[in-house]
């Protein structure tokens, strides 16, 4: 090609370059913006609305789109509109987009998330939308968002609307609306996350309610009736204890060493606490007492079960001069309401380090159970227990509950499973002598350290 030919070539190319950027930018200044389709809407111009924000935690989103479309639906319907501008429109207000101040955000799809509302199910929700619906007969604009990353805004709506007090009355009915259909109400939940992270701190697993029948928990005669009535109890009988004038918040201590049966009597007690919400905090996730807490008290009848408190009883927070992480606890306890029905189910292996804190805040533990190292009544229960569909006698579990004094519960279930382990490596049905054989392994010298992971006394 001559080079007054490759010239002539470029000079087209840039004309057709032209023409296409300048259509692009009067297609997108002729587009409709979101400021043009909320004003149209409210039937004055967006950017003279006030818009008022409500923030929802992570967990109580769901929440939060389940009562804008109660609300929607009771007015009539709404229509739902995106926003464009990408990541961009994530940190901005409301305000923002519709003043155009710092850029001019026109109609995009609609982001939805499809959100867990249990162990089997899930609602698939606005993620970033606006609704335009009416409410008691005025129209609102809400931008719904569910915080992320790439955000600066939290997780919540902002409405729009002429008038402030309808827009006030508007927030006041989702709040009451977010209680009372709450998808959280009567289930058993679990915090995940670390309460230091950026908005990690409030998401939530739906856990299946357990069934673990009394007889298959294994504690000293009783304690198990008391723990039941003070965790359990108190709920079934709330209004005779409160026309009495008797408190319904309780905190309940189960103390003991490791592989005794606490967890499994936590267990027991979730499943039998039908109706009830249950928040299960362990590990790291006990910095979480506060949010726990807060949602008991909206979601009662409530538990709040903390597994191995002892490992916060001296743990601080990540500033420096922070109160240990089990103050924060009994400050929780602290801000409920006597008449709350709500039970704080506590789990140590330590009770020393927590004797010392909870001395210092009395009246915060209604009742302490020691949950020991079972004696030989217990362990030939234990055994039967975990024997049970297997072919193996009474006596050669009378047998091992002779031979292993200072055993926990744990040991017994490994006993039963690895004898069944030893039958099948030689071929047959487990019998008496595999529980032997089983036995005799975990008591060598050789299984000291085994032992001793198993809550063992004395490995």
């Amino acid at each position: 090609m001559d080079p007054e030919t490759r010239g002539l070539a470029r000079s087209v190319r840039r004309f057709l370059e032209d023409v296409v950027h300048s259509a692009a930018a009067d297609a997108e200044a002729d587009a409709p913006q979101i400021a043009d389709v909320v004003s149209a809407h409210l039937g004055v111009p967006a950017a003279q609305v006030p818009v008022v924000r409500e923030e929802v935690p992570d967990h109580q989103f769901v929440d939060l789109d389940t009562a804008l479309a109660l609300l929607a639906e009771a007015g009539g319907g709404e229509e739902v509109v995106g926003v464009g501008g990408g990541e961009q429109r994530g940190h901005h207000g409301f305000s923002d987009l519709l003043a155009g101040q710092f850029a001019r955000f026109g109609l995009g799809a609609v982001d939805r998330v499809n959100l867990p509302t249990g162990p089997d199910s899930t609602r698939r929700a606005v993620g970033f939308g606006v609704r335009l619906l009416r409410w008691d007969g005025h129209p609102l604009a809400v931008l719904q968002r569910r915080a992320h990353l790439h955000s600066s805004y939290p997780s919540g709506a902002e409405v729009a609307g002429a008038q402030e007090e309808v827009v006030a009355a508007f927030i006041a009915e989702v709040r009451r609306l977010m209680v009372e259909r709450s998808v959280l109400r009567g289930q058993v939940l679990s915090f995940s996350g670390s309460p230091f992270e950026h908005h990690s701190n409030s998401g939530i697993t739906f856990l299946r309610r357990p069934a673990v029948a009394a007889e298959d928990v294994v504690l000293p005669e009783g304690s198990l009736e008391r723990i039941a009535r003070h965790v359990v109890g108190v709920g079934a009988h709330a209004g005779r204890l409160a026309g009495a004038g008797q408190h319904l918040k309780r905190g309940v201590l189960l103390y003991g060493p490791p592989g005794t049966g606490k967890t499994l009597t936590v267990r027991h007690l979730v499943g039998r606490a039908e109706g009830s919400t249950v928040v299960l905090l362990s590990g790291q996730a006990l910095g979480l007492v506060t949010v726990a807490a807060h949602l008991a008290r909206a979601m009662q009848p409530a538990i709040v079960v903390l597994e191995d408190c002892d490992l916060v009883a001296e743990d601080r927070g990540v500033h420096p001069g922070e109160r240990p992480l089990l103050f924060q606890l009994l400050d929780a306890m602290d801000g409920l309401d006597g008449d709350a029905d709500v039970a704080f189910l506590l789990t140590t292996n330590r009770v020393d380090l927590l004797e010392r804190a909870l001395a210092q805040r009395p009246g915060r533990v209604d009742l302490a159970v020691e949950v020991p190292l079972p004696d030989e009544p217990a362990r030939r229960a234990l055994f039967r227990l975990y024997a049970r569909g297997l072919p193996v006698s009474g006596a050669v579990l009378d047998e091992a509950a002779a031979r292993t004094a200072g055993v926990t519960a744990s040991f017994a279930k490994e006993l039963l499973r690895r004898a069944v382990l030893v039958a099948a490596e030689a071929g047959h049905e487990v019998g008496d002598d595999d529980v032997r054989a089983a036995l005799d392994e975990l008591l060598s010298d050789a299984e000291a350290l085994t032992r001793s992971l198993l809550g063992s006394a004395g490995g």
